[in-house]
Formats: C-alpha cells, sequence, structure tokens
C-alpha cells in the first residue's frame, strides 16, 4: 500500500519541485542587486536610521516577521538594527482606513515615524497594492531609501520611480511568491550583517 501510495504522490511532488525552481533561480541570478540593495540598507543603518516595513494580508505577517528579525535576531551574536512594521497596530490601521481611506493606511504613517534616514521596506505579492505603493511614494519623497518585494511581473510597484531597489518574484502563484519572499528577505537580513562585520566597509572613506 506505502509503494502504491508513494508511485501515485510522486508525479505531484515532482511537479511541486519543479515549480519552484525558476523563481528561485531569478532571484538567485540577481545577486549583485541584491548586494547593492544590502549595502544602501547597511549604510543608512549606520548612520542611525531604522527600517520600516509594511504589506497587506499574508505581506503584513512577513513585514512583522522581517522587523522582528532585525530588532531581535534570531542568530545569537548578531547585532540588533532597529526596526518597525507598520502593519502591527491595528487600531492605528483602521482608524486611519476609516477616516483617510485604505490606500493611505501606511503612507498616513510615515510623516509621524519616519525621517530621511530610514529605509522602507513594502511587500506586494502581486506588485499592484495601492496601500503599499502610496507609502513607498511617500517614503521616497521623504528622503527614505526605498525596497519592495513584489511578485508576477511586478505591477505598478516594480515601475515606479519611487523605489530604490525592487526584487520581483517570477511567478504569478501566491504560494511560489511568498517562498521566494522569505527567501529574500532572509538574505536582506544576511547581508546587512556581512557588510556590518567588515571593517572599512561603512567607513566614511567607502560611504559617499
Amino acid at each position: 500500500m506505502s509503494r502504491q501510495i508513494s508511485r501515485s504522490v510522486s508525479p505531484v511532488a515532482d511537479e511541486a519541485f519543479r515549480r519552484r525552481i525558476e523563481p528561485v533561480r531569478r532571484f538567485a541570478l540577481d545577486a549583485e542587486s541584491v548586494a547593492r540593495a544590502c549595502y544602501d540598507m547597511a549604510v543608512r543603518f549606520h548612520r542611525g536610521g531604522k527600517l520600516i516595513t509594511f504589506g497587506n494580508g499574508g505581506a503584513s505577517a512577513d513585514a512583522q516577521h522581517i522587523a522582528v528579525e532585525f530588532v531581535h535576531p534570531v542568530i545569537v551574536g548578531k547585532r540588533a538594527l532597529p526596526a518597525m512594521s507598520l502593519a502591527s497596530d491595528i487600531a492605528t490601521v483602521t482608524g486611519i482606513a476609516n477616516r483617510e481611506g485604505f490606500s493611505q493606511i501606511f503612507a498616513h504613517q510615515l510623516p509621524a515615524l519616519a525621517s530621511p534616514a530610514d529605509i522602507a521596506l513594502g511587500i506586494s505579492a502581486d506588485g499592484h497594492c495601492t496601500s503599499v505603493l502610496s507609502a513607498l511614494v511617500t517614503a521616497h519623497g521623504m528622503g527614505l531609501l526605498t525596497l519592495a518585494l513584489t511578485g508576477g511581473d511586478g505591477g505598478e510597484i516594480a515601475t515606479s520611480p519611487a523605489v530604490d531597489h525592487v526584487f520581483v518574484a517570477g511567478s504569478e502563484d501566491p504560494l511560489l511568491v511568498k517562498e521566494v519572499h522569505v527567501t529574500a528577505y532572509h538574505v536582506l537580513w544576511e547581508l546587512v550583517h556581512v557588510f556590518f562585520e567588515q571593517p572599512g566597509l561603512l567607513g566614511p572613506e567607502m560611504v559617499r
């Protein structure tokens, strides 16, 4: 019986893994862009900036996950870096949505909570979330470094001049997009720490 189950499930399992190869491969081929983004993030942290994250639905959980990874590193001995999620305070989010409209739930918070030295990271599975795009545009206008994680073809967010660094999980499957995003922000976290751990890389003679 177990062999029969294995034979019937094996093709499905093979296909599930096959579908994951190309999106991850595309992200890996973007390694140089990822490294540049991480360096820019490290510079902002080095200058006293903080990371501000945001996203809707499942992406709001990712935003919170990213913030806690930086504030409370799971790897003992790694530097804690300041970060916060704009999706965490439900009273603030719903209050803004009620008065200003849902598209402003993150953008409306930025003038009160962010400074030009900070980093804004927005997450959108399809690249078309108006609340995420609006916040990125506001952040860019305030002088923040802006990054986005999107899926599909990247949507409006990927083509916006307000986004300094964008990484597109090349899939229409929201589950695969989510998996690539998790990998992406763990890589961002890891490489930011690499830059902090290399003497001189963030010194005034290197940072312009």
